[in-house]
């Protein structure tokens, strides 16, 4: 028998490419996950304006074998949300019910950023980073923490890294890299016109160019060579949280991290 491929949400929140009337279906999961595990394939072609095939062509696309594993699934995220509302409803201490929510958040985020890599782009870019003399890494608005974390991190592995917040000199910067070194760009949205001047500054000199975003066929995205995607779905703690994609992105950079940390071979 297969194993499950697990929880439904972390999947339909893990970046997964979806047709339009797939993501139709997943909305309709999303915006009310205890009425879509309980109704028929029928029930949810109609609600989603999409066909009963559809549907189960979206069970299988996730790794469910037919619509009733994919139901048993959603019933166990349901029985895991409503164990998290009883330990809030449970704490009269509203701190402890943010770090519950935080510990919560960040599980799921996890889970979200794992599933969503692409291995053979992972391999790629880890293979780039550690044959690369020079690193230059970017980033743009909210994503600028992200970007010095990274650069603090591969600076203590022993990498030559710059990063700025300064527009004309990361671009400046960027002309002095060779095929030798590596571009690292972190935007959420991938549409920074800083960033597309940078790169382009960057592949006119022949340095490889890495993107994380949660945003694939952005303009950025078509001057990488390298991409690895974020999460974007996550949910919210509260409406002052960071865009889950921002997190998904400090993730990445701890994935990214921790591999070279191991100076594992991994191909």
């Amino acid at each position: 028998m297969r194993d499950s491929p697990g929880s439904v949400v972390t999947l339909l929140c893990s970046g997964i490419q979806l047709y339009s009337a797939e993501r139709r279906i997943a909305d309709c999961i999303l915006k009310d996950v205890k009425w879509a595990s309980v109704v028929t394939s029928a029930q949810l072609a109609h609600a989603s304006q999409s066909s009963e095939a559809t549907v189960t062509r979206l069970c299988h696309k996730l790794g469910f074998e037919n619509y009733r594993k994919f139901q048993l699934a959603l019933a166990r995220d349901v029985m895991e949300q409503q164990e998290v509302e009883v330990l809030h409803s449970s704490s009269p201490d509203p701190l402890r019910q943010t770090l519950q929510s935080v510990q919560s958040n960040r599980q799921e985020e996890i889970r979200a950023t794992i599933q969503a890599l692409n291995l053979r782009q992972l391999r790629k870019a880890m293979s780039v980073l550690r044959s690369a003399e020079i690193i230059e890494i970017e980033a743009t608005d909210n994503s600028l923490p992200v970007a010095m974390d990274a650069s603090l991190k591969l600076s203590g592995l022993g990498k030559r890294c710059m990063t700025s917040a300064v527009a004309a000199k990361a671009k400046a910067f960027a002309a002095t890299l060779t095929e030798r070194d590596a571009l690292l760009l972190i935007s959420c949205d991938s549409r920074s016109e800083r960033l597309l001047e940078t790169a382009r500054t960057a592949r006119e000199h022949g340095a490889a160019i890495l993107l994380i975003t949660c945003d694939r066929r952005s303009p950025l995205a078509a001057q990488a060579d390298h991409l690895l995607l974020a999460s974007n779905r996550a949910q919210r703690i509260v409406d002052t949280d960071p865009a889950p994609s921002l997190l998904s992105s400090a993730l990445l950079v701890e994935v990214l991290y921790y591999l070279l940390l191991t100076g594992e071979d991994l191909s």
